[in-house]
């Protein structure tokens, strides 16, 4: 019979991200898994990069299986890349549909470095991913996604609905390694009381339906299911996996192995356990450890065994599927409410005709070495291998997609947060780029190109310089024109990058850290910004600075009626007059001008004097008055954690 130390390797913690518990509770749950060869999940709050490495008793506390949420809280390159798993979170199963909440006093200084966000300011993740309207997106997603990390295996986590059958076949056809069926009865106690008791569906049916129709559809083979949802026992487990699951995420019982006592005011920081709180006097109260979390993974594997020997499996494969081995008996018979209820939909066993399978069998096929980065990298060998400068020219197409991310992966996994000096691999391209160019782009690479760029452009850009130019034969005139696509910059951490010309909608939504210059932008620019500075040489479309929490943005306002275009629920507008913010202004467009040889930055600095007062300057509120107490000593600045 498969052994214990198999079972175990099928079952996450599920999703708790930092901010939701303290750092000492996340860490001891990444330890134990670890420790045992499971997962636990990072959630959506990014992670101290510190924890990448090992301890000198070769435990490891980085979580396996990093989250990439609409937020995209803390995901930089060197995050992607120290993971076995990427989860793509689309929805919760305790609140589908609502994204993701941290109150503001949960954010302190050390999660607002790691969220690279503004502390004691609220954080919330919107409810659908901007780079993700169809199974198309999704597929670019993770397509982008494999090539910063082509070890890792790419998830996809949907909750239990009506339909997820054909999402999850979705996600199959998108080249997704796993899917995450999530059940209404898992999240903490910081999701709303509405969600956690009228909200979402169990589990149970969502795996069913799923597990239908991908073998019916012939899909199931090449993908993984996993679910979650107070998952608590070993019968939890053996009926999940005959109703079709592969493997498992067990996240309330894990807290509870570490201390809990399931006081459900998670999002009061008052947890008197030290487990759901950032408060340091409540933090040191937590006595949770690793071994415990070991121990009880262990019992539920041995529980499970005991399962498997009555039912006559000898492995966790053969018990996929096999809904005809739940008794159902007691349940249809029951005096009660489930009296003569109907099951068939829900213990249908599809026709797998022959070569179909009912388990996952085969990896997916992500076509890398047809990625251009292939090259990039052969060419990069001397950067890579001995930090030596190199200079590469080369042309690209649209159907080129994710140029730069598995270079950058690279960088990664070779000098970690630190990257390489600046400017140690410069690559020049001509041509027009596919979606997302220069995703996630590391420290020490330069991209420029001649021609423009689609959609997604420097998602996640993490360090990395872009430039990005019109043809030198181009006859329209540069700042009139759209040279890159829709949802620039979403999620970049760093960097910087000069565009001559105009973006499209939803540019550096939620940048959280690049420096960005363009010369107009369209509609919902700068939206959830939370950090990072953004020079606008040009026109905006309308609502303009939408959740803005951080972070500030320059616009030039040479027709007087910017203030009607712009959000200014959380952010306020005023003249540029501080020295500081006008030496940094002039600074990033005398930058621009280097780099693109922008006619319109080249105007507004010759005559500067006359320029300076048409500039408005975006402020957050919050924001504000964080720097304002950082001024006055109430916050010290966190540069390591």
């Amino acid at each position: 019979m498969e052994p214990a130390t198999e079972i175990v390797k099928r079952f996450a913690t599920g999703a708790i991200s930092l901010g939701s518990i303290s750092r000492e509770a996340h860490e001891s749950l990444a330890i134990a898994m670890n420790r045992i060869g499971a997962r636990s999940n990072s959630g959506e709050g990014g992670e101290d990069h510190r924890r990448f490495k090992p301890d000198a008793n070769g435990d490891r506390r980085h979580s396996a299986i990093k989250q990439v949420a609409s937020g995209r809280f803390g995901v930089t390159t060197n995050y992607l890349v120290n993971a076995t798993d990427l989860q793509i979170k689309i929805a919760q199963g305790a609140k589908p549909g609502e994204g993701g909440q941290l109150p503001g006093h949960k954010v302190d200084q050390y999660i607002g470095w790691v969220r690279n966000s503004t502390p004691g300011v609220e954080l919330i993740s919107p409810p659908p991913h901007h780079d993700i309207y169809s199974i198309e997106d999704l597929a670019q997603l993770i397509h982008d996604l494999k090539n910063v990390n082509s070890q890792a295996r790419i998830h996809v986590k949907l909750v239990a609905e009506v339909g997820v059958g054909t999402i999850a076949a979705g996600v199959a056809k998108a080249h997704g390694d796993v899917v995450l069926i999530s059940g209404d009865t898992g999240g903490t106690g910081a999701s709303a009381e509405s969600s956690i008791k009228h909200a979402g569906l169990p589990w149970e049916l969502g795996v069913a339906e799923a597990q239908q129709v991908l073998v019916q559809n012939d899909l199931r083979g090449r993908i993984v299911v996993q679910t979650d949802g107070q998952i608590k026992t070993g019968r939890d487990v053996a009926v999940a996996c005959l109703l079709g699951a592969d493997e498992f995420g067990i996240a309330t019982a894990s807290l509870v192995t570490q201390g809990c006592i399931m006081l459900r005011k998670c999002h009061l920081n008052t947890c008197s356990v030290g487990i759901a709180t950032q408060d340091p006097e409540l933090r040191s109260r937590f006595t949770g450890k690793p071994e415990s979390l070991i121990n009880y993974m262990f019992f539920v594997a041995e529980d499970l065994r005991e399962i498997m020997a009555e039912l006559g499996f000898r492995t966790m494969d053969e018990m996929v599927g096999r809904v005809d081995r739940l008794e159902t008996g007691d349940a249809v018979e029951h005096w009660q409410k489930t009296r003569g209820i109907d099951l068939s939909g829900l213990l249908t066993m599809p026709e797998a005709g022959p070569g179909v399978a009912t388990h996952h069998s085969y990896d997916q096929d992500h076509g890398l070495e047809r990625a251009l980065d292939n090259e990039l990298i052969a060419k990069s060998m001397e950067a890579l291998e001995h930090r030596v400068s190199v200079d590469i020219e080369m042309p690209i197409r649209n159907a080129n997609r994710t140029v730069g991310a598995m270079l950058s992966g690279e960088v990664a996994r070779r000098y970690g947060e630190d990257g390489l000096p600046e400017g140690t691999i410069h690559t020049r391209f001509t041509g027009s780029a596919g979606q997302s160019f220069a995703a996630f782009l590391a420290k020490g690479i330069s991209f420029r190109l001649e021609g423009d760029a689609n959609d997604y452009f420097a998602k996640g850009a993490s360090g990395g310089r872009i430039v990005v130019v019109p043809p030198k034969e181009a006859s329209y005139v540069p700042e009139e024109n759209v040279i890159i696509g829709n949802v620039a910059l979403y999620g970049a951490t760093g960097g910087e990058v000069f565009i001559r010309g105009t973006g499209g909608e939803r540019f550096c939504v939620r940048n959280s850290g690049a420096r960005a210059v363009i010369e107009g932008v369209g509609d919902h620019g700068c939206e959830y910004m939370t950090n990072g500075r953004v020079v606008v040489l040009g026109p905006t479309g309308r609502n303009f600075a939408a959740g803005m929490s951080g972070g500030i943005a320059y616009v030039l306002d040479e027709t007087n009626d910017f203030a009607s275009r712009c959000n200014q629920e959380m952010v306020d507008l005023e003249p540029v007059v501080d020295h500081e913010d006008i030496e940094e202004l002039r600074g990033l467009i005398e930058a621009h001008l280097l780099h693109t040889e922008s006619a319109n930055a080249k105007r507004v600095l010759s005559a500067w004097d006359e320029m300076l007062p048409k500039f408005v300057k975006v402020y957050p509120r919050d924001y504000r008055w964080f720097i304002e107490a950082r001024k006055r000593g109430e916050l010290e600045p966190v540069s390591n954690g």
